[in-house]
């Protein structure tokens, strides 16, 4: 099922999405919505209370309703995609009725939402973009920072399609990114996450504005010289990795010189929700 991973946001809880090409509709993963309709403290504790649902819905003879749930993998919070189930809008319609809480109608209303923005994006592709504006703003984010961050979420993929053309797969994406992180900051991303604090949250989310620059430049130059020297391959590609983080590198201690100071910082989300100041980095 040709699919693309989204994901959305109710209230202050993340919903994992998927949209399928084929079927022309969405699909959530249960565990994500159960999780949300009753405040389960972790992903764990969501999966727990979804396993002893489909028990209880399997003994009143609810058959019907768990075979038109699906598995799908998608990404969870070890950056690792795993199967989950997922279910469309009218099936988890369905489930809700079997959970107990008050944010049911809210949470109904939400999704009918969800599904008419879809409608009304593939119409318009602009509103798509939109939406991953104000995704970050009811995080919190800076105007000037959702401009950098989406910039490279554009450089990003284009660096992807780049990498797929020449035959890149699976988890050499991950390792290719780890040899432009590593090139202009000296770090792994598994390394530059525990500088900042950070788990299984996504590194470019917890970005200042200037090391997300340097990250676009990186990507972005990456992407160009694959282009002109049209390697073949992952052993390949390292080479031109390297060379795309290399020229991040050299902004970036440039800039440090006429800073005085590293932009490679701990600063993470917490502190990024509002401007920027010299004071807020020093004090990383």
């Amino acid at each position: 099922m040709g699919q693309k991973e989204e994901l959305q946001l109710f209230e202050d809880k993340k919903i994992r999405t998927s949209w399928s090409e084929e079927d022309e509709k969405w699909y959530f993963s249960i565990v994500d919505v159960v999780g949300a309709l009753t405040d389960q403290p972790t992903p764990k504790r969501a999966s727990t209370y979804w396993s002893v649902l489909k028990t209880r819905l399997k003994e009143e003879g609810a058959e019907e309703l768990l075979t038109n749930c699906k598995r799908l993998k998608m990404l969870s919070a070890d950056g690792k995609h795993h199967p989950t189930d997922v279910a469309d809008i009218q099936t988890i319609f369905r489930i809700i009725q079997s959970v107990p809480s008050t944010k049911a109608e809210p949470f109904k209303q939400w999704m009918a939402r969800v599904a008419s923005d879809r409608v009304d994006e593939m119409q318009d592709p602009e509103l798509a973009i939109e939406r991953g504006y104000e995704y970050y703003r009811r995080l919190g984010y800076s105007e000037a920072w959702i401009n950098e961050r989406m910039k490279g979420r554009d450089a990003r993929k284009a660096l992807t399609d780049e990498w797929k053309r020449t035959g890149v797969t699976g988890q050499q994406y991950a390792t290719l990114t780890d040899i432009i992180t590593y090139e202009w900051s000296g770090m792994t991303t598994r390394q530059y996450k525990n500088y900042k604090g950070l788990k299984k949250e996504n590194l470019r989310d917890h970005m200042t504005r200037t090391e997300s620059a340097l990250n676009t430049l990186a990507e972005v130059a990456a992407t160009e010289l694959s282009q002109k020297i049209d390697p073949q391959g992952f052993n390949e590609q390292k080479s031109v990795a390297k060379r795309g983080g290399r020229v991040a590198a050299t902004a970036r201690k440039e800039l440090e010189k006429q800073l005085g100071r590293s932009v490679v910082t701990r600063q993470n989300a917490k502190a990024l929700h509002g401007p920027e100041t010299p004071e807020q980095i020093e004090e990383q």
